[in-house]
């Protein structure tokens, strides 16, 4: 009765559910790929350069011989480390300056739009492009660049929550009986902004998937011989005609995590929005 009681309560979202399924395996998969193939991912091997999907390699090779299977699983690790990594930072700090842009006086909050403001104005790739070329080529450097570029939708979602937040009757409470700032924030408003908080985070996470898959096209990201999407279809583009699996696959793994990702913030934002829950 339990279950078939939460399977019930699942059925209207199962947007959410289907995304969160897929994040699940490229999850499990990312951290049990040693165990689910034999093959090294950066194992040369000439003799078997451009073999197409087969009994001895199920996705094929590249042109180097390498088995792609266990190099896409390989290479989920940086795209899910880099996504997880620079979402988080970009939470954490966007929520605190959101949180204090609206409830800390009007200067602090116009500074803290205005940055805001300045670092939305420039495109999100060539603002990460000239990060990285100033900071250097890593997979620590990729993560602040994201982390950076991302951070300006964090603060203004979690700052236009907590403006509406404020005009309610219960802070209007907690302030007459002498509740202090920091208690206000993170005890009566962050609860009440968490749900676009976490949508936004989970939106974020596919475009930060999306991102580092792009400047590892680019050589900006995560270095060979070490295995990425982004780096796996900048290697095979010369063969794009004669081995077209190469290509097909890496781009299939891109999509279906990012994929995941939108089906889980879609999904997350109809159950969290009370507006769209009788629609």
């Amino acid at each position: 009765m339990e279950v078939s009681r939460i399977l019930r309560g699942l059925r209207p979202h199962y947007l959410a559910v289907v995304g969160a399924l897929i994040i699940l395996v490229l999850a499990i998969a990312a951290l049990t790929a040693p165990y689910l193939t034999d093959y090294n991912p950066n194992k040369v091997a000439v003799r078997e350069r451009l073999r197409p999907p087969g009994r001895a390699h199920v996705l094929g090779t590249d042109d180097l011989g390498r088995d792609l299977f266990s190099r896409l699983l390989f290479g989920a690790r940086p795209s899910l480390t880099v996504g997880a990594v620079s979402t988080s930072l970009s939470t954490a700090i966007g929520t605190v300056l959101g949180l204090l842009a609206a409830f800390q006086g009007r200067l602090l909050g116009r500074i803290i739009m205005g940055a805001m403001d300045i670092l939305f104005a420039f495109p999100a790739i060539l603002f990460a492009l000239a990060l990285i070329t100033m900071l250097g080529v890593s997979l620590t450097n990729l993560i602040v660049a994201l982390t950076i570029i991302y951070l300006p939708r964090l603060v203004r979602v979690v700052r236009a929550s907590a403006l509406q937040v404020r005009e309610l009757e219960f802070i209007a409470s907690a302030t007459a009986l002498g509740a202090g700032t920091p208690r206000i924030l993170f005890r009566h408003v962050l609860p009440n902004v968490a749900g676009p908080m976490i949508v936004q985070a989970t939106v974020g996470f596919s475009l930060a998937v999306l991102a580092e898959a792009t400047l590892s096209f680019l050589g900006l990201g995560v270095q060979p011989p070490q295995p990425s999407w982004g780096a796996m279809l900048n290697a095979a583009r010369p063969f794009m005609e004669v081995a077209p699996w190469t290509v097909l696959f890496p781009t299939l793994a891109i999509a279906l995590a990012v994929l995941g990702f939108n089906l889980l913030g879609d999904g997350l934002r109809d159950w969290l929005d009370p507006k769209l829950k009788d629609t």
